[in-house]
């Protein structure tokens, strides 16, 4: 079989639209810059699409010094233009409940983010260390450093849906062509050049999968059609409605759209 990589995504603020990518950096906290930033409430807590769907109108991209936020909705006027900070104060804050820490980014950036969400919050940078249970590290991402999805995939559970849904709407950093329908739940190791990943855990999906990424709308697909077809128990007794599978790097370098991927393991 002939697998290739069709399409590359980071997510620069953790919930906010994605950035295409050509080619990217992988670490082992996943893609350079992915959720190196977080949008966080007065007590500390992180703010999701699952609270505030107007958070997908949010287009950001970061290079490493600048981060870039232009709104596609009606609230700030102009684009957040904004350098990073890593001399503010540090903030302990919380993901899913789990404590980590950010560097507080300053009032400008949380006025813009609270005129264009009309909910109050602060922006903060990551710092500190996240390990996973499974190794690799994270920053802000929920679990796992790389999110992998298969364009067949997809296509199978559009064939199933009134209205077919992008890519988007699950959030992927890789996507790959040629595993077939589903394929990457049967692979366990897969190797693009010299980056090595393990694919550790079907992921569980979350409401934000039902909100349209361009107008903020939500609805009731794709989670219907996907729960009465691939709902996993898991071992520890949770249940999830499965689309991707979460991926932590063994190996790292760089990797491009259009790249060949040898599936090294199956599992």
């Amino acid at each position: 079989m002939t697998v290739v990589v069709r399409e590359l995504n980071v997510y620069p603020v953790k919930s906010a639209g994605g950035t295409p990518l050509t080619g990217a950096e992988v670490l082992p906290e996943g893609f350079r810059n992915d959720r190196a930033f977080m949008l966080v409430r007065p007590d500390g807590r992180h703010l999701s699409q699952r609270e505030v769907p107007r958070m997908a109108l949010l287009r950001p991209s970061y290079d490493g010094v600048k981060l870039t936020v232009e709104f596609a909705g009606t609230g700030p006027d102009g684009p957040l233009v904004h350098s990073a900070s890593g001399d503010g104060p540090v903030l302990d804050v919380t993901v899913h409940g789990n404590p980590c820490q950010g560097v507080d980014q300053g009032d400008e950036a949380a006025g813009w983010f609270t005129a264009a969400l009309g909910r109050e919050c602060r922006l903060v940078r990551f710092t500190g260390r996240r390990p996973t249970k499974v190794g690799g590290t994270v920053k802000f991402a929920d679990e796992f450093p790389l999110l992998v999805v298969s364009v067949e995939s997809l296509e199978e559970l559009n064939s199933r849906l009134d209205e077919p849904l992008p890519m988007n709407r699950f959030r992927p950093n890789i996507v790959l062509e040629g595993l077939g329908a589903w394929g990457e739940d049967t692979v366990r190791t897969l190797r693009i050049g010299g980056v090595e990943l393990e694919l550790v855990k079907p992921c569980a999906r979350c409401v934000i999968t039902t909100t349209d990424q361009e107008t903020a709308v939500k609805g009731r697909e794709p989670l219907r059609t996907l729960a009465t077809y691939r709902t996993l128990v898991f071992p520890d007794g949770d249940r999830g409605v499965i689309f991707g599978q979460n991926a932590v790097p063994r190996a790292l370098g760089t990797i491009s759209v259009g790249d060949a991927v040898e599936v090294t393991r199956l599992g």
